[in-house]
């Protein structure tokens, strides 16, 4: 089976673009290819049950849940806003550039 490409990657600041957390911004904590989902930071939060154990104790967790990759989109470094993304090389070096500004992407 063939990985799609993706052009998010781990530490991009995104936007929710559809769903409950519509409008929150946070930062890629995992990216999942194979299952095209992102876990984003303090975004689709779900509580889970854990047992106590001899080194944790029990409780009710609260912890990001992955989400579909096109729920989310880049956040352009000028606007602030949602962005599509683009790639360009310079010297030698394939870089990500939004789309609306024109700027590159870190």
């Amino acid at each position: 089976m063939m990985r799609p490409k993706l052009k998010i990657k781990k530490g991009d600041e995104v936007i929710v673009t559809t769903g409950k957390d519509k409008g929150k911004k946070g930062q890629v904590l995992e990216v999942m290819p194979s299952e095209s989902r992102v876990k984003v930071q303090g975004v689709n939060m779900v509580k889970r049950h854990r047992r106590p154990t001899q080194t944790a104790p029990g409780g009710i967790d609260n912890i990001e849940a992955s989400m579909h990759i096109s729920n989310v989109a880049h956040i352009d470094p000028d606007s602030g806003k949602a962005t599509r993304v683009s790639y360009s090389i310079e010297n030698g070096n394939k870089l990500r550039v939004a789309k609306a500004s024109g700027k590159v992407i870190s």
